[in-house]
Order: structure tokens, then C-alpha cells, then sequence
């Protein structure tokens, strides 16, 4: 079954348009690196919940919005084996600074999930 890295990141909204700059560069490196598909998605229909939603999950402030993204590999091996060609390109290395980051990478969610249902 297919695996997925998934993320949920408050980004300020001033900074939408140097996230989709970092965001397209990050995807070309993955997509070169074997990764099956690289997706970013900015809310636009996504309310803050009474006890629990993606705003209230990242702590999200009045001048953000949420962005939430996936990548899709093979497998989890196929997974750890791009991320560790990822994470060696140099062409990510200034993006991965977190000064240099256009949202607060501490309020990020991630994790990786294993396809279990595809239809």
C-alpha cells in the first residue's frame, strides 16, 4: 500500500506567496527524488472548531491561515529512502533553517500514515 507524509502548518498571510516559492521548489526536489505526488492546499472553507479542528491544531492566529499538505510514496520504504536523498539536497538546505522558514515550523504537524482505504 501507497504511504503518505502528511502536514498541517499555520502560514502568515503575508507570507502565502514566499510559501507557494519554497512549496513548488520543495516539490520539485521531492517529485525528482521518486516521491508520486507532492500537494499543498490553503483552507478556504475550514471554520474553527468548539473543541477541535485544524485552526485551534496549529494554534492559529488572527493574521494566518492553514495550509495543509501531502506527499505520497510507494511505500515507507520508498519513503525513507527519498527523504534521506531530500534531506541531503543541497537545494533544500537554505529552507530548512528555521529563520529562513515563512511560518513557525514549531506549530507544525506531520507524520506519516499508511494507506488503507483507496477508492
Amino acid at each position: 500500500m501507497q504511504y503518505v507524509d502528511g502536514f498541517i502548518v499555520p502560514v502568515p498571510k503575508k507570507n502565502l506567496d514566499a510559501y507557494r516559492t519554497m512549496a513548488r521548489k520543495a516539490g520539485k526536489v521531492w517529485r525528482e527524488h521518486g516521491a508520486l505526488d507532492y500537494r499543498e492546499c490553503v483552507a478556504e472553507d475550514v471554520e474553527v472548531g468548539k473543541w477541535t479542528s485544524f485552526p485551534r491544531s496549529v494554534k492559529l492566529k488572527p493574521n494566518e491561515t492553514v495550509v495543509f499538505s501531502w506527499i505520497t510514496f510507494k511505500s515507507r520504504k520508498h519513503r525513507d529512502r527519498v527523504n534521506t536523498k531530500v534531506m541531503k539536497d543541497p537545494r533544500l538546505a537554505k529552507m530548512m533553517d528555521p529563520k529562513a522558514m515563512p511560518f513557525d515550523a514549531k506549530r507544525m504537524i506531520y507524520g506519516g500514515f499508511e494507506v488503507f482505504v483507496s477508492a
